[in-house]
């Protein structure tokens, strides 16, 4: 089996100040509060840009006299690829479901901040809530150390649940959507851990091979003693992730893409992740005072306990996306269009739907329902006489006949304009109709004489 030295400097380059920290951390205080004014122009959440100014300014109080050479590690910069890279495959995964690739980016301050606070609240929790308790300030700083997977998985969960709930989008949808960049996250974050020589594995029984730590074993160093070899359980999560990556992939063209059922994606991440998590823990060293001992008496960490409920539920949404098959599609639900859109958004949409309209070809106009009264039942035996009497009526004649029915009707619209009387227009009388007719007949006695002659 192989075995080497792992003794590499952490730390990537440094930058010398010439001039004192508060003026850096005062800069970033402003650019903070100035990314929260734009979110709330742009009706979106200021919460990363309060909390950046908030810590640059506790920062600036406390070290802001110093002009130190600041460091730049190697996991710092595995960390912004987390996040750079996260967010590609996610603006791949939300354009290729029909969504707005701006969505993509507007998630990253809801994952920085649920990766930032999930992971140290849990590492806190799970790990030294001990420290916590004598030096409340030390939760703060992120930066010295002490940030838990399980912590940031449950950051990413919450922060994903309001994302989607405030776009109206269904949790599922996004957490499918996401699981390519929590595969990669995982990956990425555990080569981070192998540069920093933390995260070790335990001994190995046999000495036969291994790889050694000699800046986590320092005292061992100092002391002058041999450096044991470790399990690189770091390069076993490497790999983990590895393969998750390429069983998220198979699985998602092996059920067509955008075919495939919602919640498989995630339920897959799940049901890899946590077990091969469960796994590697039995070869990793302890990470608290507990494993060592009422944890080590059952023998199991705190790691495998915390696998244990994402374990089940991958298995268990593998089973249920696969029978309940929804379908996918990044789309708002109708009741958030109903509830959660502000009277501006509803201007923009009614705007949007008369701009349609106006593209559209306008209806033809159609006429107005008329009144069934005597006068338009005399000349409709007026004009069945006309059709008897001239199968073909001239151009002229014809363009009159419509001029008079125009007439007529716009007549009748003054009518029906008019304020109704109190008292309803009396009926005509039989007598007067009979009239009528016989005055209609004699007209067209005459018109009959003018065409002969």
């Amino acid at each position: 089996m192989p075995s080497f030295k792992w003794d590499h400097d952490p730390i990537a380059f440094s930058i010398h100040l010439p001039f004192d920290l508060k003026y850096v951390l005062f800069a970033v205080v402003a650019l903070g509060l100035i990314s929260a004014i734009i979110s709330i122009r742009e009706k979106m959440s200021p919460i990363f840009g309060l909390v950046v100014a908030g810590v640059a300014g506790y920062a600036a109080l406390r070290w802001g006299d110093m002009r130190p050479d600041i460091p730049i590690r190697w996991y710092s910069l595995l960390f912004v690829g987390v996040f750079l890279g996260g967010y590609a495959l996610l603006k791949w995964q939300i354009e290729r479901g029909g969504g707005d690739p701006d969505d993509a980016g507007d998630f990253i301050v809801y994952g920085v901040l649920g990766v930032l606070i999930g992971s140290r609240l849990g590492h806190v929790l799970f790990y030294d809530l001990d420290k916590a308790m004598q030096d409340p300030v030390w939760v703060l700083e992120i930066w010295t150390g002490g940030l838990a997977s399980h912590g940031a998985v449950a950051g990413l969960i919450i922060a994903m649940f309001i994302f989607t709930k405030r776009r109206g989008i269904a949790f599922l949808e996004g957490a499918d959507r996401f699981a390519f960049s929590a595969a990669l996250g995982a990956t990425l974050v555990r080569v981070g851990n192998f540069l920093n020589s933390e995260i070790v594995g335990r001994k190995v029984p046999s000495q036969s091979w291994g790889v050694q730590f000699p800046r986590y074993d320092a005292e061992l160093v100092a002391a002058g003693k041999d450096v044991p070899y470790r399990y690189p359980t770091q390069l076993f999560e490497v790999a983990l992730g590895l393969l998750i990556l390429l069983a998220l992939y198979l699985a998602d063209r092996k059920w067509g893409k955008e075919k495939r059922p919602r919640g498989l994606l995630i339920s897959i991440f799940f049901s890899l992740y946590f077990p091969g998590r469960f796994l590697v823990e039995f070869w990793k060293e302890y990470q608290t005072k507990g494993d060592t001992n009422t944890l080590k008496e059952a023998g199991l960490t705190m790691g495998q306990y915390l696998s244990i409920p994402g374990m089940l539920l991958g298995f268990y949404g593998i089973y249920w996306a696969i029978t309940k098959h929804l379908p996918v599609g990044w789309k708002p639900r109708e009741e958030y269009l109903d509830e959660d859109l502000d009277d501006e958004d509803l201007d923009d949409l009614d705007d949007l739907d008369d701009e349609e309209l106006d593209d559209e070809e306008p209806p033809r106009p159609r006429k107005k329902a008329k009144k069934k009264t005597g006068k338009k039942k005399i000349k409709k035996k007026k004009a069945g006489k006309k059709k008897v009497k001239k199968a073909k009526p001239a151009p002229k004649a014809e363009a009159a006949e419509n001029d008079e029915d125009d007439e007529d009707e716009d007549d009748e619209d003054q009518v029906e304009s008019k304020p109704a009387s109190s008292k309803p227009p009396p009926e005509p009388s039989k007598d007067d109709e009979d009239d009528q007719d016989d005055q209609d007949d004699q007209d067209e006695d005459e018109e009959d004489d003018g065409e002969k002659k």
